[in-house]
């Protein structure tokens, strides 16, 4: 797994470009990961639906769930599904907007500088043990690809926005995570 650090693509993601990203700001480096948590509708899993959500196309008659978040424009730079597949919805070196309203080591506006990865996942379901490699090797992709970042730069979507998100959840094993990377390191 590798990135093209010129295009911040992916080569083992399939591609779905969302429209909602934009450029960072100028000389604004990418040191930070922010880990997610996403299911649609909630705890249920498979399915279109997160695609549509990042592209705009989300049918609100479909579920009532959907007609709550249907106007959302929100993004990730990837996701990883329940069974491992890798989807990336906006190049790295674009802003994509997953964090909304956070605050990491006193900077606001976490999107300008990190990079959003979501799983197929909930709070309180144990994630999968295919995503975990996958994450991983994702991760250690990025820290290639953007020397910037860094293992003490990884965070999850709750610890940048605490109050607001809870996301990836207790169910979510940082431990897990972080012996994957030794061992790959």
């Amino acid at each position: 797994m590798w990135i093209d650090p010129l295009t911040g693509w992916l080569n083992a993601a399939q591609r779905v470009d969302s429209p909602n990203s934009d450029e960072r700001p100028t000389g604004c480096a990418i040191d930070l990961i922010v880990v997610h948590g996403i299911s649609l509708p909630p705890s249920e899993f498979g399915g279109p639906w997160i695609d549509a959500l990042f592209t705009n196309t989300l049918d609100p008659t479909l579920h009532p769930y959907f007609a709550r978040i249907a106007g959302l424009r929100v993004s990730a730079h990837l996701l990883i599904r329940r069974d491992g597949g890798v989807t990336q919805y906006v190049s790295f070196n674009r802003r994509a907007w997953h964090a909304g309203e956070s605050l990491y080591a006193g900077r606001r506006q976490c999107n300008d500088f990190s990079i959003g990865i979501e799983l197929e996942g909930v709070d309180d379901l144990p994630y999968e043990d295919r995503q975990y490699p996958v994450l991983a090797a994702t991760i250690r992709a990025l820290w290639e690809a953007y020397p910037t970042l860094s293992p003490d730069r990884l965070v999850g979507h709750a610890d940048i926005a605490p109050g607001r998100k809870t996301d990836p959840g207790p169910a979510f094993s940082w431990r897990r995570l972080r012996r994957l990377l030794e061992e790959s390191g």
